[in-house]
C-alpha cells in the first residue's frame, strides 16, 4: 500500500484582524509577500506558511477604499498562529474595533503570542493597552494624530517598522511588505523572503532602521542617519528641534551626527535644517495664500521679521518679493 506524503506544517502563521475602513494596501503588500514565500514560483498554496482572516463573524469587513474582505474563520484561539496582524485605517474608526476582537488581542498577548500593528494599527493596539513600555512606529503623515490621542507617548516616525520584542509595528504601505518580509526572512528564509520582493518589484529587503519616505526633500542622502535627521526636521517643523535634540533622539553623539553631515552634504547640521525649512517656506509661497506670519508660525521662525531677515539672508529678497517673482514667471 503506497505511503501518502504528510504535507509539513507552514513554519509561518499568520492570523490577520482587520479594523473597519482598514487601508488595503497595508493589508495586501503583507499578505502578497506570505504569498509569495510560501509556495514555489507564485503558486500560492499556503505551504511554507499560511494566513487567515479573522473576525467575530462572517460578515465583509470593508476596506477605506470600499473594497470588502470576506473573512475565513471566528476568533477562536489565537495560539494556533505565530502572530496576530492588526491592520488599521482610518483614524476615526479606530474605535470600531468590536469588544470581541480586543479580548482575543488580551487572549493573545496572555498565551505569548506576538502583536504586529501596521498602519494605524499601532493606534489600535495603544488604545487596547497592548503597548505600554514598547517602542512604536507610525507614519510619520498620522505622528501628530498619534500625539494629540496618546499624550506622553513617544511614537517612531523616522523609520520604516519597529521591532520591539513582541511588538511589531509598522507605518503602513510598502513598509508593510518589508516587514512581512523580516517575518518570512526569520522563519523561512532570507532567499524566500527576497523572492517574494523581487516578484512585487521591490529591489531588496530594508531593515527596520531604514528612514520613512516623507514630504519631499530639497537636500538628498543616502546615508540613513542624515536622512532620519532631515526627516526629524521636517516632520517637526513648527518646532523644530536643535542639533542637539536630533542627535540624542538618533542615539548618536553631536559629532558624530556633524560627520555625517560634512560627509554627506558638505554641510553642518543647523544650515542642512535651515535649507529644510526655507525650503517649505519657498512652498508655502508658491502653493498657498497664507500670510507671511503664518508661514513663519508654520516654518518655525519667531514671526515675520524674523523669516524677512533669514530669507532675505539667503536669497537676496523678500519672502513676497520672492512670491511675486514667481507668480510673474507662472
Amino acid at each position: 500500500m503506497a505511503q501518502i506524503s504528510e504535507i509539513p506544517s507552514p513554519r509561518l502563521r499568520i492570523g490577520f484582524v482587520l479594523a473597519r475602513r482598514f487601508t488595503l494596501s497595508a493589508f495586501s503588500n503583507f499578505v502578497d509577500v506570505l504569498r509569495l514565500a510560501a509556495d514555489e514560483g507564485d503558486r500560492s498554496r499556503p505551504i511554507h506558511c499560511s494566513w487567515r482572516v479573522l473576525s467575530t463573524s462572517s460578515d465583509p469587513i470593508r476596506s477605506s477604499c470600499g473594497i470588502a474582505v470576506t473573512p475565513d474563520e471566528r476568533l477562536g484561539d489565537p495560539g494556533r498562529f505565530d502572530y496576530i496582524v492588526v491592520v488599521g485605517g482610518l483614524i476615526d474608526e479606530m474605535d470600531r474595533l468590536t469588544p470581541e476582537s480586543t479580548a482575543f488581542l488580551h487572549r493573545a498577548e496572555e498565551s505569548g503570542v506576538p502583536l504586529v500593528g501596521v498602519c494605524t494599527g499601532a493606534f489600535i493596539l495603544h488604545r487596547a493597552g497592548l503597548m505600554q513600555g514598547y517602542r512604536c512606529c507610525v507614519s510619520w503623515f498620522h505622528h501628530d494624530d498619534f500625539l494629540e490621542q496618546f499624550d506622553g507617548l513617544h511614537p517612531v516616525s523616522d523609520q520604516i517598522y519597529v521591532v520591539d520584542r513582541d511588538r511589531l509595528t509598522c507605518s503602513g504601505g510598502a513598509s508593510s511588505a518589508h516587514l512581512a518580509a523580516f517575518l518570512v526572512d526569520r522563519h523561512i528564509g532570507k532567499a524566500a523572503a527576497q523572492k517574494s520582493l523581487h516578484i512585487m518589484i521591490i529591489d531588496q529587503a530594508m531593515a527596520a532602521e531604514n528612514p520613512q519616505p516623507g514630504l519631499p526633500l530639497e537636500l538628498k542622502s543616502t546615508d540613513p542617519i542624515v536622512r532620519r535627521a532631515l526627516l526629524m526636521v521636517q516632520q517637526n517643523l513648527e518646532a523644530p528641534p536643535d542639533v542637539a535634540t536630533v542627535a540624542s533622539r538618533l542615539g548618536v553623539s553631536r559629532r558624530k551626527l556633524e560627520r555625517h553631515f560634512t560627509a554627506s552634504l558638505s554641510l553642518p547640521p543647523a544650515e542642512a535644517f535651515l535649507k529644510v525649512r526655507l525650503s517649505h517656506v519657498r512652498m508655502l509661497l508658491t502653493r498657498s495664500r497664507q500670510s507671511i506670519s503664518q508661514i513663519a508660525a508654520e516654518a518655525g521662525f519667531c514671526d515675520a521679521s524674523h523669516l524677512i531677515r533669514v530669507f532675505r539672508e539667503r536669497t537676496g529678497t523678500t519672502p513676497e518679493a520672492w512670491r511675486h517673482g514667481t507668480s510673474a514667471k507662472d
